[in-house]
C-alpha cells in the first residue's frame, strides 16, 4: 500500500540514521520531506548517499524531491 504525504517518515524504507537526522530537523511527515530540494538536505548535513536513498524511497511512493508527483 502506498504511503500518503501525511504518513511519518518513519514508515519509509530508510535507515535509522537518516530517519533520526530528519526528525532532529523537524522533518516528521513525508509532506515535510518532499517539498525539500537536494540543497536543503545538504544543509542538514545529509550525505549524497543518504540523499540518494531518500530519493529512491520517495520514488517508490511515486514522489520526488521538490514536490514532484508521479502516477
Amino acid at each position: 500500500e502506498m504511503l500518503s504525504l501525511e504518513d511519518s517518515v518513519k514508515n519509509m524504507n530508510l535507515t535509522d540514521k537518516i530517519i533520526n537526522k530528519l526528525l532532529d530537523n523537524n522533518i516528521v511527515f513525508i509532506k515535510d520531506l518532499w517539498v525539500l530540494k537536494r540543497k536543503d538536505l545538504k544543509k542538514i548535513k545529509m550525505t549524497d548517499k543518504e540523499i540518494k536513498s531518500i530519493i529512491i524511497a520517495l520514488q517508490l511512493e511515486g514522489l520526488d524531491l521538490g514536490k514532484k508527483m508521479y502516477d
